[in-house]
């Protein structure tokens, strides 16, 4: 339960990234209340998670889905480059998320 927690909590940081972007410095009520919401729920999640999962490896999870997450969020939503480059980077990040969740006990 502990790792759908944080997988959760990884999803509700893309939100909260995406969500202040859309804000415009806190002038838009919606975004900064979507914003705040799910910036609550993530650490909610990650902090349930962290009961059971080591710190280290809970916390460079979740930045690691939410830093993912953001920069597909980022090319898909806002038309930022998406080069060979920054893919293959996007994919060893990917890859220390999964090396991660394979090397933790529990």
């Amino acid at each position: 339960m502990a790792w759908i927690a944080l997988l959760f909590a990884g999803f509700m940081e893309i939100g909260w990234a995406v969500g202040l972007k859309y804000t415009e410095g806190f002038t838009r009520l919606l975004p900064t209340l979507w914003t705040g919401a799910t910036l609550v729920l993530s650490m909610v999640l990650l902090a349930y998670a962290m009961r059971t999962i080591p710190l280290g490896s809970a916390y460079a999870i979740w930045t690691g889905i939410g830093a993912v997450g953001t920069a597909i969020a980022g090319i898909l939503l806002f038309g930022e480059a998406a080069t060979l480059g920054r893919l293959a980077c996007i994919a060893l990040i990917v890859a220390g998320i999964l090396g991660l969740k394979l090397l933790t006990p529990s």
